[in-house]
This record gives C-alpha cells, sequence and structure tokens, in this order.
C-alpha cells in the first residue's frame, strides 16, 4: 500500500480513523466503496481519498455507512471512546 504524501487536513476527525480500520481489515479502498455503495453511499475514489487525508467533509449518512462498513461504532471513528 502506498503511503500519504501530503500532511493531513482539519476538514473531519473521522478520516484517520476510517483509514486506520481499513488497513486492520486488509481493505483496499476499491473494496471500502463498493461496501459504501451496498449501503447506498456514492463515493469515488478520489472522494474516499479526500475524506481519509482530511481534506472532505463527511455527512452523517456517509459516518453511519462507513460505521457499518468498517464494522465499528459511530463513537469509535468520532473518537468517543
Amino acid at each position: 500500500m502506498r503511503t500519504r504524501q501530503q500532511a493531513l487536513g482539519d476538514r473531519n476527525i473521522v478520516g484517520v480513523k476510517v483509514e486506520q480500520r481499513r488497513r486492520e481489515l486488509h481493505m483496499r479502498q476499491k473494496d471500502l466503496l463498493t461496501r459504501l455503495q451496498i449501503n447506498g453511499v456514492d463515493l469515488n475514489a478520489s472522494g474516499l481519498s479526500k475524506l481519509e487525508g482530511q481534506y472532505r467533509l463527511v455527512t452523517d449518512v456517509e459516518l453511519k455507512c462507513l460505521a457499518l462498513a468498517l464494522e465499528v461504532r459511530v463513537d469509535w471513528l468520532l473518537g468517543i471512546e
């Protein structure tokens, strides 16, 4: 897997957790995008990359579907443990 070239942004607080969990599950971005699409979230690879890099805002619907796709609680994605 490639490493991030840019520093993290400040548009969301879940991006780092999304990337961390996705890697723990040995899941490619493409696999996560498929899971999101099954749950009704149409996101492209560029959007997911920006989300993980904290350069893109995350909607509440996306947050819920990310938690389902990554098999974690929304609280965990938000850093409330």
